[in-house]
Formats: C-alpha cells, sequence, structure tokens
C-alpha cells in the first residue's frame, strides 16, 4: 500500500510520522512528496464516495468554518494558549468577554477541524496547524478571508447576472461589496484592507512552489550567461534579491508603480545594490528599458485578456530580437492531467476567487497561446516549464523577428 511506502520511507529517513501534535514538523521531504500526493488522492476518495450526496455538499459548501477561524483570530484566543500548555473555556470565556458556552460551539467547531485539540473536557490546546494560524501574517491572511473574501462571495452571483462578459476591475463581486470600488482603488485608499491583502501574498510562500525562495529552482537562471533581467511588477524586490544573492550572472532592475517601490532600495544588501536596482513604472506604461529578459511574475493572471494583451504590448518596444520573456504563473492542468486532484483542487479555488477579486482568471495553455497571439504574433512560446511541487509553471516566450 502506498500508506506503507511512505511511512517505510519517512522511517528510513529518521523523520517522525504526521501528527496533529503541536511540535510535529509542518512539511514532509520533497523526496516523498509524490507518495504523499498519491495517499492524500486516495484517502480523498474513499472518504468522499463513502458520504451521502448531501453530506459531500455540505463538506465544501459550509460557511460555519470560517466564523470559527475568524472568531479564533479576531479574538485573539491563539494568544491565550500556552505554548505546549492548555487553557479552559472558561478562561478564554472570560479574557474574550464572550459566553462560555458560545466559546465552546465556536472552538469545539475548530477541533473538529483539527485546528485546536481538547486534551481534557474543557480544555483546549494547540495543534501545528493552530501554532502556524498564529503567525502574524497568517491570521492577516485569515482576516482578510472573512472581512473581505466573505462579503464579495456573497455577490458574485450579482456580479456575474450584471456583467456577464466583462474584464474590468470595478465590475466584480468585490466592487458590488465596496461600494463600486475594485479591489485596486480598495487597497490604495484602505490602509488597513492592504495590510490584510499583504498577509495573504505572504502567505503563498508556504503554497507548493509558490514562495519567492522557489523563483531560483523554477527555472535554469545560470544558463542565460550574464544578462539584464527587467522584473516588470516586481513589487519590493524580494524576488530580484534572491536571484541575485545566487546567480552573479544577473542584474535586475525592478519596476512597479512609485508608491510601491518607495523606499525598496534600502532591503538591497550592500553586496547587492550593483545588481538590483529600481525603476518606477506604470505596467501598462511603454516599456523603455532594453535588457535581454524581461520576467513577469504572477503579473498577467490578476488582468482579464485585453489588459493582459496591452500588458505585453506595452514591452514591444524596448525589444531586441531574441529576447525572451518569462511568466511565472498558472497553467491549469487538463482533465487527464497527472495533477494530483488535492492540487487541482487548490488551483481551481485561486482561478474562481480571481473571478470575483479582479475579473481575471488563470490560463490553460491554449489560452496563454491565444494570449500571446493576440499581442504579436512575434511572441513565440518556446517551451513550459513545469515543477512537480508547484502550482506555478515558467513560460518562456522569444521575441521572434
Amino acid at each position: 500500500m502506498t500508506s506503507n511506502n511512505l511511512q517505510a520511507n519517512l522511517s528510513a529517513q529518521g523523520v517522525e510520522s504526521p501528527s496533529f501534535a503541536e511540535s510535529s514538523p509542518p512539511t514532509l521531504p520533497s523526496d516523498v512528496h509524490q507518495l504523499r500526493d498519491d495517499v492524500l488522492d486516495a484517502t480523498a476518495e474513499l472518504h468522499e464516495v463513502l458520504l451521502e450526496p448531501l453530506m459531500l455538499i455540505y463538506k465544501f459548501a459550509g460557511v460555519s468554518n470560517v466564523v470559527s477561524i475568524d472568531s479564533i483570530v479576531r479574538f485573539k484566543i491563539l494568544d491565550m494558549i500556552p505554548s505546549g500548555g492548555r487553557v479552559s473555556f472558561e478562561e478564554i470565556a472570560e479574557k474574550t468577554n464572550l459566553d462560555k458556552g458560545l466559546v465552546r460551539r465556536l472552538l469545539r467547531n475548530a477541533i473538529s477541524m483539527r485546528i485546536l485539540t481538547e486534551p481534557e473536557s474543557d480544555m483546549v490546546a494547540h495543534t501545528k496547524t493552530s501554532k502556524f494560524l498564529a503567525i502574524p501574517y497568517i491570521s492577516s491572511w485569515a482576516t482578510f478571508e472573512s472581512h473581505d473574501t466573505w462579503p464579495a462571495i456573497a455577490k458574485v452571483g450579482e456580479a456575474i447576472e450584471k456583467w456577464p462578459h466583462s474584464e474590468e476591475a470595478n465590475q466584480t463581486a468585490y466592487a458590488l461589496a465596496n461600494g463600486g470600488k475594485s479591489v485596486y482603488e480598495v487597497l490604495g485608499s484602505d490602509p488597513e484592507a492592504a495590510m490584510r491583502f499583504a498577509g495573504g501574498i505572504k502567505s503563498l510562500d508556504h503554497v507548493p512552489g509558490c514562495g519567492d525562495a522557489f523563483v531560483a529552482k523554477s527555472y535554469d537562471w545560470a544558463s542565460l550567461g550574464d544578462v539584464r533581467i527587467v522584473n516588470v511588477g516586481g513589487q519590493r524586490g524580494s524576488v530580484a534579491i534572491d536571484l541575485a544573492s545566487k546567480y552573479k550572472n544577473l542584474k535586475l532592475l525592478v519596476q512597479d508603480a512609485p508608491q510601491v517601490i518607495q523606499g525598496a532600495d534600502s532591503t538591497v544588501p550592500d553586496s547587492l545594490k550593483e545588481r538590483v536596482q529600481f525603476m518606477p513604472h506604470e505596467l501598462f506604461g511603454t516599456q523603455t528599458e532594453k535588457a535581454d529578459v524581461y520576467f513577469f511574475r504572477m503579473v498577467l493572471r490578476s488582468w482579464g485578456d485585453q489588459y493582459a494583451v496591452n500588458i505585453l504590448k506595452a514591452q514591444i518596444p524596448a525589444l531586441r530580437p531574441g529576447a525572451k520573456i518569462l511568466i511565472q504563473d498558472a497553467v491549469l492542468p487538463e482533465p487527464e492531467s497527472a495533477t494530483p486532484l488535492w492540487r487541482q483542487r487548490v488551483q481551481r479555488s485561486v482561478d474562481v476567487a480571481l473571478k470575483f477579486y479582479f475579473n481575471s482568471y488563470d490560463r490553460h495553455l491554449d489560452e496563454w497561446k491565444a494570449l500571446f497571439a493576440a499581442a504579436d504574433e512575434r511572441f513565440a512560446l518556446h517551451r513550459v516549464i513545469e515543477t512537480v511541487d508547484s502550482n506555478l509553471s515558467v513560460l518562456e516566450v522569444h521575441w521572434d523577428v
């Protein structure tokens, strides 16, 4: 059995068996990920085939779980639980000024999801999941989901009916829930919302293959030789700094909006300042910088086709023959794909979320090809680099003249 093989591999490496214990490692060694994927898909199928239809629907459609998670974060309950210890429902009720019965109901729902544990009656303790949820930026992400995403979800059907074919960022479920403002307008004017959203972005570090540090492994950067890379929409340069620290052949120019990159150069180590620089640049503005490579990381997924086409077209004035455009983004799997189902569920969920946030979507390979052709026939897709442990691929496009 695959589960036995997984356990045998862990034992051979001296790695403890996965558990919900507070001290249990949050991740497994990378060399057992294929076995892990097989076990996850097989056990999920077994669980779901045994459920009656209504119970299966409840599993994926229940909203009560968000209530418990939001309450845990909102009332800072995780801070009340000592590391390696336990605390009573009554003590939590006193500290939060909530009814003890309500505390019990909220936390026992979380316990049923294995977020917390009840080692003895009316006492609650941490699991590895709750310890993870206590990380400040993970808590910010959880708050973003309940405070910002939840109201938008209630408007999804209305938005689709009202604007069935729109790609406008202010014609979304999120906009309906925020007085007609797009997510960009809200984040630009509401610092607290921006902080919650930043927590969500930071949480991507824990999504398989999505973290900034994974970029260095996603492409053979050394093979490029001594090159200049323009990192379009590179935010505050965390990826550029990491790449420059690992590959001395790379010089990187990070482009983003002035308010995004303000002060970002102070985060660059002195040893890298000559090879990592910043430039104010609006995403739809004409590209003026000559370079060997233009790198877009999770940029185009936030825009519908008409806008993504304009972003690509804006690069053309600067492109030299043979210039490379590297796009790190999702390439959604086809139904017959060997991608594990549990990972596909994550990908499909993100794809739907992009609709109600941005009126954009994650693309299948044929949709990427159509996008490049619509921008200019000279954008030639050279190859797609997929990584087993990542939800993202790298599309290598050549400017073919």
